[in-house]
């Protein structure tokens, strides 16, 4: 439909259009003129707008907003002219008629007489106010409301159906051109190889004429010459096909890329139509808490998604409201801290790194990291000694957690824990990410991160047992190569040292449960996700690269997969499963709790499968630790277990020599353990050492009445006593 295309609307629809965007003006320049920012050429647009909103509202017969509008516009041409000052309470009254206007232009034909009904001594106390605007008189600003505050921006409406489907089969479509086109690659390849070897060919055709001129054979020369006349036409063709299929081959891909960039342009909205509520929000906002607050926008010209537009609306809505309450101090207060009276927000958006970048800024107060310290200690999250060694950023990460709050009382805005823990689940399921830097009496800020679209996402593709899988490449932190002799060992569970940080290591096979990962005797190709203390190394076969990927929503039949967000093709055309990062961390705390991790060492070869296998199961940290490095010391691969449950799972996941256990655990003694070993028709066989401190005979008499081998008090043993038992029960390491 082109823009003239107008007959299908009703006259009443025609003002609701004219007046949203005429409405916009009026509130866009009220906020500019309250702040000092506007100008004798703002007054004017704002004359302008409310002489247009008249004369539509005649058309239509709205003689109420034909009143409003005609009242305003007589305010706005006493302040052209310097006789109306545009103060706060002045400008509180033409908001009010903005918001009549807004509603009655939102109202169908046959709403509009009962609202009427409803309103109408709202309309009047409105029409009364700008009639008699100029003898208003500034007063200080009300005091906050409890009982309500300022009503959020609404959403918009979200996209017809049948449009959004229209644009999913064509979003596909671009998305099949873009892969067909990419198929053309490995045949011009091929190609350009046999070109290759046919000039090889015609060099040696040539090589062979100079030998035989040389010859002075002129039967020959003749010969020769003839043959390698011969071969110039068949060089130009090849050249001039392989010049032809080249040029084709870019202008295919060429033809495809644009398309689907028209297609994902036909979702792009300005970052403008999501945000264009929010400077009176804040403006309201600041006035019902006796505060004086701006807000600047910058960016809005800058393109987004309109699902990611319409999905982060409300995050960004109530980062904006915590800055008013929490940031901004009232103008008493700023004034005595040497800050002018009215607080400074803004809010700024721009394209980074193929990314889109919001920041949330303020100039108030910022966040106390004290107040945080000592609410982390009173809510028993960690101990006053942890709390204490906290950098800023590790304390701010606490302001995500529900119901944490650092207000004492709350209101109908904020102080009941519940905000930024759903701000950032917002955010991550946009793909995205949030943080928050502060510093005490300059201000607050807050940057978001999210993809440009959801329709394209730029991926890290990766191999899981001979299987391609995709991870949205804003949920990687980093990817490397992990040298084996950097592969450590402590609890069963393996880690390496990144930046002084001992980082998990976790099979993505064993996670997506597509069973054990291959050893290698390489390098790990690793992949590190997720933040703070769930961050981890997901293990892959093999690194393929980053592609941006079309993606294709999973049928609803399938319902929600676990670790799976979406599908996708790769350039070759092969489909490709696009990994929810957030559940993929789910599932590695889940396998953390159970136990059972798959080592990811190599076997190695024959030496190394010829060491004895021991599992050393005890609940104490200090004596698994020494009896694990006395036995390593002396060559045996050792294993460790928690408690008696945690060495039932391990016993029988692997093939051991020898378990040594104490007696005195949590959840399942070391007796009990020894019991299930003797009674398992593959372990009966297992020797097993109960170490203990429990030394009186009878306590011996039950651990060797259970079945064990050997029972050994730890009270009395040092190194070569444990070491001489073991050598006694199963011989050297390496025997």
């Amino acid at each position: 439909m082109t823009q003239e295309d107008l007959s299908q609307f009703s006259m009443q629809d025609l003002f609701r259009m004219e007046a949203e965007g005429q409405t916009r003006t009026l509130t866009d320049g009220l906020l500019a003129m309250e702040r000092g920012a506007g100008d004798a050429a703002t007054i004017d647009s704002m004359m302008r707008a409310a002489h247009s909103i008249k004369g539509a509202a005649a058309i239509v017969g709205l003689d109420v907003v034909v009143q409003l509008a005609h009242a305003m516009e007589d305010a706005f041409v006493a302040a052209q002219r310097g006789a109306l000052q545009l103060t706060p309470r002045r400008i509180d009254v033409l908001l009010a008629g903005v918001d009549l206007i807004v509603q009655v232009s939102a109202l169908g034909e046959e709403g509009l007489p009962a609202w009427f009904a409803q309103n109408a001594e709202r309309i009047a106390a409105a029409m009364q106010s700008i009639a008699q605007i100029e003898h208003i008189e500034e007063a200080p600003a009300p005091p906050p409301a409890p009982a309500a505050a300022p009503p959020e921006p609404e959403p918009p409406a979200p996209a017809p159906r049948a449009a959004q489907q229209n644009y999913d089969q064509l979003l596909a479509l671009a998305s099949e051109t873009r892969i067909n086109a990419h198929q053309l690659v490995p045949v011009v390849e091929s190609l350009q190889r046999f070109k290759r070897h046919q000039a090889s060919l015609f060099q040696a055709i040539e090589q062979l004429h100079e030998a035989l001129v040389r010859t002075a054979d002129p039967g020959l020369v003749e010969q020769s010459a003839l043959a390698l006349q011969k071969t110039h036409p068949l060089k130009q063709i090849l050249h001039d096909h392989m010049a032809e299929l080249d040029s084709y081959e870019r202008r295919v891909l060429t033809v495809s890329n644009n398309l689907l960039d028209e297609v994902l342009e036909l979702r792009m909205r300005p970052f403008r139509d999501g945000v264009h509520a929010f400077g009176r929000m804040v403006r309201d906002l600041a006035r019902s808490l006796g505060k004086e607050a701006g807000l600047t926008i910058s960016g809005e010209d800058t393109l987004v998604d309109r699902d990611i537009l319409a999905n982060i609306e409300n995050p960004l809505n109530h980062m904006l409201r915590n800055a008013v309450d929490h940031g901004i101090e009232t103008p008493a207060q700023r004034l005595a801290a040497g800050k002018p009276a009215a607080g400074a927000i803004r809010l700024e958006a721009h394209h980074r790194n193929g990314m889109l970048s919001i920041v949330i800024s303020d100039d108030g107060a910022g966040v106390d990291l004290e107040r945080i310290r000592q609410a982390v200690v009173a809510r028993k999250l960690a101990s006053s000694a942890m709390a204490a060694a906290m950098s800023p950023a590790e304390l701010m990460e606490f302001l995500f957690l529900p119901a944490f709050s650092l207000k004492e009382t709350a209101s109908a805005i904020s102080g009941r824990g519940v905000g930024l823990d759903i701000v950032q689940q917002a955010i991550r399921a946009q793909n995205g990410s949030v943080r928050i830097e502060s510093e005490p009496g300059r201000g607050t800020r807050t940057f978001i991160t999210l993809p440009l679209t959801q329709s394209i996402v730029r991926a890290l593709v990766v191999d899981v047992r001979g299987e391609a899988y995709a991870i949205p490449i804003v949920k990687v932190e980093r990817v490397l190569m992990l040298p084996q002799s950097e592969l450590h060992t402590l609890e069963r569970k393996q880690f390496f040292d990144l930046g002084g940080e001992h980082l998990g290591l976790v099979s993505a096979a064993q996670v997506l449960e597509l069973g054990q990962m291959e050893p290698s005797a390489g390098d790990l190709p690793v992949v590190v996700i997720g933040s703070g203390a769930r961050r981890y190394a997901l293990v892959v076969d093999a690194i393929r690269g980053e592609q941006s990927l079309a993606v294709q929503p999973l049928d609803a039949t399938f319902g929600k997969l676990r670790d799976i967000a979406s599908a996708a093709l790769l350039d070759d055309g092969a489909p490709v499963l696009i990994l929810d990062v957030a559940d993929l961390l789910l599932s590695i705390d889940k396998l953390l709790h159970e136990g059972g991790l798959h080592q990811l060492a190599p076997t190695g070869g024959e030496e190394q499968a010829k060491v004895k296998r021991v599992l050393v199961v005890d609940d104490s940290l200090t004596v698994r630790e020494m009896e694990r490095k006395l036995l390593q010391g002396r060559g045996y691969q050792v294993d460790v277990a928690v408690d008696g449950i945690d060495g039932w799972n391990v016993v029988r996941s692997a093939d051991y020599d020898l378990v040594v256990t104490d007696v005195d655990m949590p959840r399942m003694d070391g007796v009990e353990l020894v019991g299930l070993i003797r009674k398992d028709p593959r372990l009966h066989k297992l020797p097993v050492m109960i170490v203990s401190y429990k030394d009186r005979p009878e306590d011996r008499a039950r651990g060797m009445a259970a079945g064990a081998d050997y029972y050994l008090t730890k009270g009395s043993f040092h190194d070569e006593t444990l070491l001489d038992a073991v050598l006694d029960l199963i011989g050297e390491a390496g025997a």
